[in-house]
């Protein structure tokens, strides 16, 4: 009986999951499925993998390289706005900082919660609305979103430090300022541009599609491009986000290889 009821709770894992799909599979509308074709398909990996080389760059200043310029300036601009307003939130969500005040703590994260529970996508609504369409309104979205995200992370990064450096300014007489910056921030610092780095890397992917709302970026030029069936502008679109997203990677995986 014993080794039953143990079988049965190994299971009951997969056997949640497994209904869990069914029921998903269950609910989809696959009427529309009817619609596609072989022809349809045929054209539309045609066009992808005869990409519209002749978009790459044309002096418009809405080609595909000066668009991708456009968001990887945006993703850069939000993550440094983010990296900057992240700190003094990660300040007063660190617990081990209020020992004292917890209270003070438990407000941080939770503005740290709340900022990123929104995706990026909603807040560039929220901004396109508030700021009018444009860059301006993608790197507001990126920033505010990822002031929530690196907020967490420092958060983490300060509550799991080696306190000892700390306790032994503490201890000759170094006050809270002191052992911040002698102490803590040498430590920190480091794997706080790592952590930074690496959201650069999420924003740049995240900017690529906020131009869908009107947020400036080449998302809006794919969008255009897809709604008109335009396959191979679609394809040197995506040829160019994905190597976008290659060089960044390297780059920043560089980076932080230094900083370890």
């Amino acid at each position: 009986m014993m080794s039953m009821n143990r079988k049965l709770k190994n299971y009951l894992p997969i056997i949640i999951v497994l209904a869990i799909i069914l029921y998903s599979a269950a609910g989809i509308d696959y009427s529309e499925a009817g619609n596609m074709s072989f022809d349809m398909v045929k054209s539309v990996f045609s066009g992808l993998f005869q990409p519209d080389w002749g978009y790459i760059y044309d002096g418009s200043g809405e080609d595909l390289l000066s668009l991708l310029l456009l968001t990887i300036g945006i993703a850069f601009l939000g993550t440094v706005i983010a990296t900057v307003l992240a700190l003094p939130l990660t300040f007063i969500s660190a617990h081990n900082l209020w020992k004292s005040n917890t209270i003070v703590s438990k407000i941080g994260k939770f503005i740290c919660n709340v900022l990123r529970a929104f995706p990026e996508l909603v807040y560039a609504i929220i901004f396109v609305k508030m700021v009018g369409p444009g860059p301006f309104a993608g790197v507001l979205a990126i920033g505010v979103h990822q002031i929530g995200m690196l907020g967490k992370l420092y958060t983490e990064e300060i509550e799991a430090m080696d306190e000892a450096p700390v306790e032994s300014m503490t201890a000759v007489g170094a006050n809270f300022w002191q052992t911040m910056f002698y102490a803590r921030l040498p430590q920190l610092i480091p794997t706080f541009l790592s952590l930074a780095l690496n959201h650069f890397e999420i924003a740049v992917r995240s900017a690529a599609t906020l131009g869908l709302v009107g947020a400036g970026g080449i998302g809006a030029p794919m969008i255009f491009a897809i709604q008109a069936r335009a396959w191979d502008k679609v394809g040197i679109i995506l040829f160019g986000i994905i190597i976008t997203v290659f060089l960044i990677d390297a780059v920043t995986g560089y980076l932080r290889k230094k900083l370890q």
